[in-house]
């Protein structure tokens, strides 16, 4: 079946070139800690939108009533962004040898690589903006399935389709952002970190304050 895995492929595309907090994320962890964070970071936000497709397709009244919610989680998410934007900039340091001030790789015990593999899920999972991506194709895609022979198997290529190339680009990126790695002092990590906790804090104020304003006009609509 050629269209559900075109279906598959566009939809991919488009989520994983969507400007929002998650690439600068993938980009910014990549670079800060090295490949081996980026992927538990890849991880993470992987896991979060198979979550989102599970949720939506077996329990619909489930995330009907999440969405019925989505100011809530929109300021938490917010919240969050804000507060990971603030520790990037203010507290986040790299890690450099003595002898020549140059940058090293981390190394991560298993609680480590446990709290940045929830840093993507949770980063992903709060973000409504996602929660409407999901909701919205899972509904259209359920109606075009319901018109072919075969409406599960439909469904399954499109999503397994669509989630692969995301979690296949993102994975890319991370291995774009090590190889910069390499070539960075840690003054210009220091001031990727501050441009990247900036970004976040204002992707959380400008989501905040959208929801905020517009949450009950859009609901009322």
């Amino acid at each position: 079946m050629i269209a559900p895995i075109i279906k598959g492929l566009v939809l991919g595309v488009f989520l994983s070139i969507s400007v929002g907090p998650i690439i600068f994320a993938i980009i910014k962890q990549s670079i800060t800690n090295g490949h081996k964070a980026g992927y538990t970071f890849v991880a993470g936000v992987s896991a979060s939108d198979i979550t989102l497709v599970l949720v939506c397709n077996l329990f619909t009244s489930l995330f009907t009533t999440a969405l019925n919610h989505s100011t809530a989680i929109a300021v938490t998410g917010s919240i969050f962004l804000v507060a990971v934007g603030i520790y990037t900039v203010f507290f986040k340091k790299a890690a450099i040898t003595d002898e020549e001030n140059k940058l090293i790789l981390k190394k991560f015990r298993k609680r480590d690589l446990a709290g940045i593999f929830l840093a993507g899920y949770f980063m992903n999972i709060l973000n409504p903006g996602v929660f409407l991506f999901w909701f919205a194709w899972t509904a259209a895609i359920i109606g075009d399935a319901a018109t072919t022979p075969n409406p599960f198997h439909y469904k399954l290529i499109v999503f397994v389709t669509c989630l692969l190339f995301v979690l296949l680009s993102d994975i890319a990126k991370v291995a774009l952002a090590g190889k910069l790695r390499t070539k960075l002092t840690p003054k210009n990590l220091h001031n990727i970190n501050i441009i990247s906790g900036i970004i976040l804090i204002g992707f959380g104020i400008a989501l905040c304050w959208g929801v905020l304003n517009f949450g009950d006009a859009i609901k009322n609509h």
